[in-house]
């Protein structure tokens, strides 16, 4: 029907609907959605202004209907050019993508013009949406479209390639995956065959359509893009296979090579042809080979030497046919050889085979399918797993890695041939291997998408692979430490508990990961609990910190109950470290964790976990970090008040009271004025003592160590306590517990803290053996024990009890504190030696006096007299020094110079010059060589130490005897000594006056000007 016969208004309603189906196709193009997309908003925006006229009731002129018509035929070119190419081949699209957008950018023009006449038109009926189709038609006729850059360039690279004639194997699948990744095409073998032979109709089509430029060049992508490994088809590859190795059946199993044709070398270079081409004259070259000599100015026949008079190079098919065939059965050869020699056990046919088959895959790629096909890939694999030799490992890794590389069915035969069991040992072997096995397995794990979930299971499933990739990571090979580092971040995202295998395997950055990132709070609190059931060195804990674990765990602990309990129990392992302590403080955690301490309405297990952290925190740093996150020092007396505090209330249960006591311990220990608190003001010692008499042994042993620390200020009621029945001896039980060393010194401790005055006490631990417990530790308890020990012995070495320090001395003890004086600490030494004085005040009324002798003929069988006693002595009667052998390890202790040692070690050495008798002790001191470390004392001694020297000198120098020997010599040191005495110090001043005085008496010196000076 002539359009002249057709209503106006039905040409606009037709119009309109041709606009809409063409705008709607427009979106489905699958090439170049940007032009087509800008295409398709235009003609929408068409639609209203064809509304708007069919409203107006346009008139029904010649003028109105050419403009309509020529719109018409405009839309129908843009309808045609989207059913063109929307149901293309995509290869084919993008090989296109130029022209396409010419064609699109045109048609866009020329709807814009025709919009245009419309307008003009038809002015006064759009004049209400004037603006809108003049600002449309304008955009329309002013469109630029380009071309996406990323297609041209896959374009033009491939051009390029045809145009050299690059056909290699690598280029092929460069390209092709390229080519499919630009259009959305799955680079798996059975989607690029359908890419493939979508393109082959493309060829056919546009040969039925005479475009041989076209078809020939597509026909030129087609053999390339079939190169690629992705462009095979299994099943066709397999026949292949088959039927070249028919062919070899008739050669013998040890050929491994057929030689060439004359015919396959090209007769310029003398290699065989890869891409034969033939000359105007039937010369056959290889394509490179005649262009370089084209290059170089050749225009004759090579052979021949005829002049070329057409210089086209045409492919010589039939003949590249015959010589990829030829190399074929090659190929098949070397693997049936090579699959021998696998077979055949010995290493260096092993090796041969390998280095085989890595070549045939350097050759082409289609090798690795035909080695899994024939059997290879297995057989290798088992030998990997059977094979002791390092360069036979090392070199199978090599070659399964050429094998798998860009292959997804070749890695899953590895897989399904249990490879990964065999592979995984490998990592830990040595550098050389493990490169070669974590290469293979990152290759093993990579798909065209990126990870191979389905593989990287499997290795998970793989107990020890966690544990080998870790260890690879402290390697000496980068390389190989960074791949292995891929892996394991790859296999911690897939399965949480690769996080905690990894830990556990001393790789933390996955677990710090998720502790810092993670915002899951279920996540989180899991990899915070994998932490806490961690076994961690303290290398490890400092690590933690250090990257960061601290502040979110801190977070944490505002959380829920379960957050807190996780992030709180972390914080307990963590805070171990001195490192972490500071780190802790620094970031205001002390402050959270007391606050949670002392609120009413923190959960008792929270408390406890608390408290667990501040015992930690002040283990061996006291109060040192007990601080705000400003560094300030927090009210320790409040709390010690509320760690007291738990002990008064019935709700506290013993999981609250373990750590709120060893963190008491840990303040206490830091300072006597912490003591002072939890003694005086927090009433410690009535709190403490009943804890004693508990269930819980862990709490009794804190117990004792606080005792122990809060007797030093107030024993009272401690005595009583222990005098009710069974406690001493659980005391005394705990002295003799060798295997809690810090319990067995609190319990020394405990005792020496005690009131000496009580007897009772003293017989009652004699009486209950606490005396021999005490004793065994001077034996074999750890040095801070012994020194409570010997500190505790004191009240059994009184002189007022000598039966008490006769059992002292019939235990064994004086030989352990002679041995003291020899190698124990300064206080060790300083102890033994006040309790070998303490002992020795008694040798003279103990010492048995012998009468004179009758006649001399008796004398040689008389016992010998002590010399400093005058009677008879031993170290189990008397107890005396002397025959302990105890002299001249004291006077050792002179020469120490040793404040602390000497001020003890003369006082014992006073108890030898007695007053009724000073000429034994001061002769015995004298032979000892004692007297002038005494007087060297005057020189280098403290205050205290000095009086103590100048008091046994005034005993010594009673003695005429001793003041000739050392009387210039003392006079001196005295004087000088007086001279620099601080006028203030009166005492000493007359100590030292009747020294010199008792020097005077016996010399004839006159010092009566020197001691009116010193008295004045």
């Amino acid at each position: 029907m002539s359009l002249e016969l057709v209503p106006i208004g039905t040409i606009l309603s037709v119009l309109t609907n041709q606009v809409l189906k063409t705008a709607q196709a427009a979106t489905d193009v699958l090439i170049e959605k940007e032009s087509f997309k800008v295409l398709s908003k235009h003609l929408f925006n068409i639609e209203p202004v064809l509304k708007e006229l069919q409203l107006q009731t346009l008139n029904d002129s010649q003028a109105a209907r050419r403009t309509l018509e020529f719109l018409e035929e405009d839309v129908k070119k843009a309808n045609n050019l989207v059913e063109k190419y929307k149901n293309r081949s995509r290869f084919y699209l993008l090989f296109n993508c130029r022209h396409i957008v010419k064609e699109v950018q045109e048609v866009t023009r020329d709807i814009g013009r025709s919009l245009a006449a419309l307008s003009i038109a038809n002015t006064e009926l759009l004049t209400g949406i004037s603006d809108q189709v003049n600002r449309l038609q304008n955009e329309m006729q002013r469109v630029e479209f380009e071309a996406s850059q990323s297609k041209i360039k896959i374009v033009d690279k491939l051009n390029q390639g045809i145009n050299d004639a690059i056909l290699d194997q690598g280029f092929a699948n460069d390209m092709l995956e390229e080519i499919a990744m630009a259009v959305g095409v799955p680079v798996e073998p059975s989607e690029i065959s359908k890419e493939l032979e979508n393109l082959r109709k493309e060829k056919e089509e546009t040969a039925n359509r005479k475009e041989r430029a076209e078809a020939f060049f597509l026909e030129q992508v087609i053999e390339l893009l079939s190169r690629a490994d992705a462009a095979r088809d299994f099943e066709k590859v397999k026949e292949q296979y088959a039927q070249r190795v028919q062919v070899i059946e008739r050669y013998d199993t040890s050929r491994e090579y057929i030689t060439p044709l004359k015919t396959f070398f090209c007769p310029i270079n003398r290699t065989v042809m890869v891409d034969p081409v033939s000359l105007c004259t039937d010369t056959t070259c290889e394509r490179a080979a005649i262009k370089a000599w084209f290059d170089r100015g050749g225009r004759i026949d090579p052979v021949t030497g005829d002049l070329l008079e057409d210089f086209t190079l045409r492919p010589n098919l039939g003949l590249r046919q015959s010589i990829e065939e030829w190399r074929e059965i090659n190929y098949c050869l070397k693997i049936r050889s090579s699959k021998e020699k696998l077979l055949s056990g010995e290493d260096l046919s092993v090796e041969e085979a390998l280095s085989q088959m890595q070549d045939l895959i350097r050759e082409n790629s289609i090798n690795k399918d035909w080695i899994a096909i024939g059997g290879l890939t297995g057989i290798i694999v088992s030998i990997l797993g059977s094979s002791h030799n390092k360069d036979v490992k090392r070199n199978i890794l090599i070659t399964l890695k050429d094998v798998v590389e860009g292959h997804p069915r070749n890695k899953e035969k590895v897989v399904e041939s249990q490879g990964l069991d065999h592979v995984i040992p490998c990592l830990g072997r040595d550098s050389s291997i493990s490169k070669a096995a974590v290469e293979l397995l990152y290759e093993l794990l990579q798909d065209k998408s990126g990870w191979n979930v389905s593989i990287c299971r499997k290795l998970s499933q793989t107990g020890s692979a966690i544990l080998f990739l870790a260890t690879l990571l402290k390697g000496p090979v980068r390389e190989s430490a960074e791949k292995a580092e891929k892996i394991l971040m790859k296999l911690c995202d897939e399965d949480e508990e690769n996080i905690s295998r990894a830990a556990r395997a001393d790789w933390y950055k996955p677990l710090i990961d998720r502790i810092i990132q993670g915002s899951e709070s279920s996540s989180r609190i899991s990899m915070v609990r994998t932490l806490v059931n961690m076994e961690l060195v303290d290398q490890n804990i400092m690590l933690l910190g250090k990257e960061g674990v601290i502040p979110p765990l801190l977070e944490m602990v505002s959380g829920n109950v379960e957050s807190q309990d996780a992030s709180l129990s972390a914080l307990v392992k963590l805070s171990g470290c001195h490192e972490n302590k500071e780190l802790i403080a620094a970031d205001g955690g002390v402050t959270i964790i007391v606050d949670l301490i002392v609120s009413t309405h923190t959960r008792s297990t929270i408390i406890a976990r608390c408290c667990e952290v501040l015992e930690k925190l002040t283990s061996d740093d006291g109060i040192k970090f007990l601080v705000d996150e400003n560094g300030n020092q927090l009210e320790i007396e409040q709390i010690i008040k509320k760690l007291l505090a738990f002990l008064q209330s019935a709700n506290s249960s013993n999981i609250v009271l373990r750590p709120a006591l060893r963190a008491l311990l840990g303040i206490c220990k830091s300072g006597a004025m912490f003591i002072k608190t939890a003694v005086l003001t927090a009433n410690g010692v009535s709190l403490i003592l009943p804890l004693l008499d508990g269930s819980d042994p862990e709490i009794r042993e804190i117990a004792i160590n606080l005792l122990s620390l809060f007797t030093q200020h107030e024993p009272e009621g401690v005595v009583e306590y222990l005098f009710k029945p069974r406690r001493l001896e659980a005391l005394v039980g705990y002295l003799e517990n060798g295997d809690k060393a810090d319990v067995q010194m609190a319990a020394a401790g405990l005792l020496a803290n005690l009131p000496k005055s009580e007897v009772s006490l003293t017989m009652k631990l004699i009486e209950v053996e606490g005396l021999n417990a005490l004793i065994s530790i001077l034996r074999s308890g750890t040095m801070e024990a012994k020194e409570n020990a010997l500190t505790a012995l004191f009240r059994f070495t009184e002189h007022t009890n000598l039966d008490s320090q006769r059992k002292v001395v019939e235990l064994g003890a004086y030989p352990l504190l002679v041995k003291f004086l020899r190698v124990g600490s300064v206080t060790a030494k300083a102890r033994a030696a006040a309790l070998i004085g303490n002992l020795s005040t008694s040798s003279p009324k103990l010492a048995v006096v012998s009468k004179p002798a009758r006649c001399s003929c008796f004398r040689s069988s008389c016992v010998p007299l002590c010399s400093a006693h005058g009677g008879i002595c031993s170290v189990i009667t008397t107890f005396c020094l002397l025959e302990a052998g105890a002299l001249p390890l004291l006077v050792n202790l002179l020469h120490d110079e040793i404040n602390a040692t000497a001020y003890e070690a003369i006082q014992t050495l006073s108890t030898l010059v007695r007053e009724e008798s000073p000429h034994r002790g001061a002769r015995v001191l004298h032979n000892a060589d004692a007297i002038n470390p005494i007087l060297d004392i005057l020189n280098w001694g403290q205050g205290s130490l000095k009086e103590e020297a100048l008091l046994l000198l005034e005993k010594v120098f009673t003695v005429r005897e001793m003041v000739e020997n050392y009387g210039s010599v003392a006079r001196l040191r005295l004087v000088d000594i007086t001279g620099r005495i601080n006028n203030e110090d009166g005492h000493f001043r007359r100590k030292a006056a009747r020294v010199l005085a008792l020097l005077d008496r016996y010399s004839g010196f006159d010092t009566s000007s020197l001691a009116t000076g010193l008295h004045g």
